[in-house]
């Protein structure tokens, strides 16, 4: 994981951390006010050896050694100079005490912690005297020279105005920093357990083809799902706009201008970004057909507002020809074919040599052709509509739709040999804002819904400035040899 994909997970999971930290946070605060303050005491003391006063040759002071130092370090916690401490001073024996000698040096830093400051003072300055009463017997050089040891106070200890236990800075410091790791761990965790598709990097992480459009999320759409016409310059219409553009850079390497919409699972919001992406490619004046092509559950009709008792299923059996069924779509360049009646045998009918020779035929009568197809993972429909047309645009409802499901569909379609010609990222939260500053400067203005251009009159300039030099004849070319009447009159 990269330092930015780092950022980005704390950015995504920001509200777990500082969860995460507030609770350890405030948890580390109540205990340490619970804990009984501790108080500390230290004194400084030098030990020495006297001989008898009646023994001539021994007379004088004598430095105790540092292995005799060493040896009081051990006895000074031992229940000989603890009880005697207790029963000289009237305390309980609960308090801590012990000595360390510093380096090179002939003397004991005494240390004794209690609840009372007052106390541990008067136990560290006691512990002194005590220890060289009974010094004589842990020192077998010094009881059989029967000389006796002194202890001279060299600093003594005072009342301590502050507990040093608990430190309710440092204790809150390390509360902090535990409870912000805790957090970012826990935010590492989820993301790594996390099975939906959250964004750009986990498609990424999941396939190399482009992103083509990022759709944001808006609660009005579904009541309003048709965008580029209740709301032609909004936010969610402008990353429509971007997704068309885009996807006539693709048409430029295929060719077939023609394309199918589909999704890894159902309820991505593949039908209505079909619908959008065909109206939007009217406005910018080419002739549309969009082709509702999910045989099993369709809905391109009931989102448009038309009929759909007849429809492509009616075509295929024969009943209808195409003219009679397809339907125009307001006062536009956009024709739709409707699903018609579900049929028993979908995927059939879809692989059948009727279908492929309509398609072949309404290619060639349109400047571009899209097909809503079912979802990849619960059925093959989706595949055998690719190898009818030129690419197909996978939508991704962000933290929708989980990784394995995706991952599911892209393997799916790998395996039967289609190529994924991009996504389109849908129900993107926190993008709508930024979408529309961008685009709202660089697409233009639609076409006006009431307008639309001559028979033969071509792609929009924004088509023809991508398409390729023969490609305008040959539109031109196609437009002139189509049937008088032929897709009028729906």
């Amino acid at each position: 994981m990269q330092i930015r994909d780092f950022l980005a997970v704390l950015r995504a999971r920001w509200f777990t951390v500082v969860c995460c930290t507030l609770i350890v946070l405030a948890a580390t605060s109540a205990a340490t006010l619970t804990v009984t303050p501790v108080y500390t005491a230290t004194t400084r003391v030098f030990f020495s050896a006297v001989a008898p006063a009646d023994d001539e040759e021994a007379g004088g002071v004598y430095v105790i050694t540092q292995a005799d130092l060493a040896t009081y370090v051990d006895v000074v916690g031992s229940p000989v100079v603890r009880e005697p401490l207790v029963e000289e001073l009237g305390i309980d024996g609960g308090f801590g005490l012990s000595a360390q000698v510093p380096a090179s040096s002939p003397m004991l830093d005494i240390t004794v912690t209690a609840t009372d400051p007052d106390v541990a003072a008067e136990i560290a300055n006691a512990v002194g005297p005590q220890l060289a009463e009974v010094a004589g017997e842990f020192s077998p050089l010094l009881a059989s020279a029967g000389q006796d040891v002194t202890a001279t106070t060299i600093t003594p200890a005072t009342a301590p105005s502050s507990a040093s236990s608990p430190d309710v800075p440092r204790n809150l410091a390390l509360g902090l920093l535990a409870g912000l790791v805790l957090g970012v761990g826990i935010a590492l965790a989820r993301h790594g357990l996390d099975t939906r598709v959250r964004g750009e990097a986990d498609v990424r992480a999941l396939s190399d083809r482009p992103i083509l459009a990022t759709v944001g999320l808006d609660r009005a759409v579904r009541q309003q799902p048709v965008v580029m016409e209740s709301d032609p310059h909004g936010a969610q219409a402008e990353a429509v706009r971007r997704l068309r553009t885009n996807l006539l850079f693709v048409d430029v390497t295929t060719r077939r201008h023609s394309f199918v919409i589909t999704s890894a699972v159902p309820g991505e919001g593949k039908t209505t970004t079909t619908v959008n992406l065909a109206i939007a490619m009217a406005d910018a004046g080419s002739r549309v057909l969009l082709v509702d092509a999910d045989l099993r559950n369709p809905s391109v009709a009931t989102t448009m507002g038309l009929e759909g008792g007849a429809g492509l299923t009616t075509v295929l059996l024969g009943r209808a020809s195409a003219d009679e069924v397809i339907q125009r779509w307001r006062e536009t360049s956009l024709d739709v074919l409707p699903a018609g009646q579900v049929p028993p045998n979908p995927s059939e009918l879809l692989g059948s040599e009727a279908m492929q020779e309509l398609f072949t035929e309404l290619s060639a009568r349109y400047d571009y052709v899209l097909v809503d197809s079912p979802p990849v993972v619960p059925v093959i429909d989706a595949v055998i509509i690719d190898r009818l047309t030129g690419g197909l645009v996978m939508v991704v409802a962000v933290d929708q739709v989980g990784k394995r499901e995706l991952g599911a569909a892209l393997r799916s379609l790998e395996t039967a040999g289609v190529d994924v010609a991009g996504f389109a990222l849908n129900k993107v939260q926190g993008v709508a804002g930024r979408n529309y500053g961008y685009h709202s400067y660089g697409s233009g203005k639609t076409s006006p819904r009431g307008s639309r251009r001559a028979p033969g009159s071509g792609r929009s300039d924004v088509v023809a400035s991508i398409a390729l030099p023969d490609e305008s004849g040959r539109r031109a070319a196609r437009a002139d040899e189509s049937v008088p009447g032929g897709v009028g009159h729906r």
